[in-house]
């Protein structure tokens, strides 16, 4: 009985690690089975928004964000760092660097995007207009 005591008291005497979601194998189960939500398009005061909110939010684990917008030439997303060593490591604590670029109002037609991840492999999605509309 004694031995059972101190087998759950150790149990419980050890601290827990919870996952900081900040490499690749943390991060590439769940950005690939939000794939629809990487990217979303507002139309606000007279412009297209195209908005990188989810994978920024889940940015820690990846090595680059690059997109494409219309077919163009492919540009690296510039993400805050990750705060590693801290309780939120993926928090956005940036008022600088918004989570969106503007273009012309109705001018975003398609977008194509491609993750690297820290480990190099890679993900890519592509997406129509109608697909990443938000009201």
């Amino acid at each position: 009985m004694k031995l059972k005591i101190l087998a759950v008291a150790t149990l419980f005497a050890l601290p827990l690690q919870a996952q900081q979601f900040t490499t690749a194998a943390e991060v590439k189960p769940i950005l690939q089975a939000t794939t629809a939500n990487w990217v979303a398009v507002r139309e606000f005061d007279g412009k297209d928004l195209l908005y990188f909110t989810h994978l920024l939010a889940w940015r820690c684990g990846l090595e680059g964000i690059y997109y494409s917008v219309n077919s163009g030439d492919e540009t690296q997303w510039d993400a805050e760092p990750c705060y590693e060593g801290e309780a939120q490591p993926n928090a956005i604590k940036s008022d600088t660097n918004l989570p969106f670029i503007s273009f012309a109002l109705q001018s975003v037609e398609n977008v194509d995007v491609r993750l690297v991840y820290d480990d190099g492999s890679e993900g890519s999605a592509s997406y129509q207009r109608a697909a990443i509309m938000t009201p």
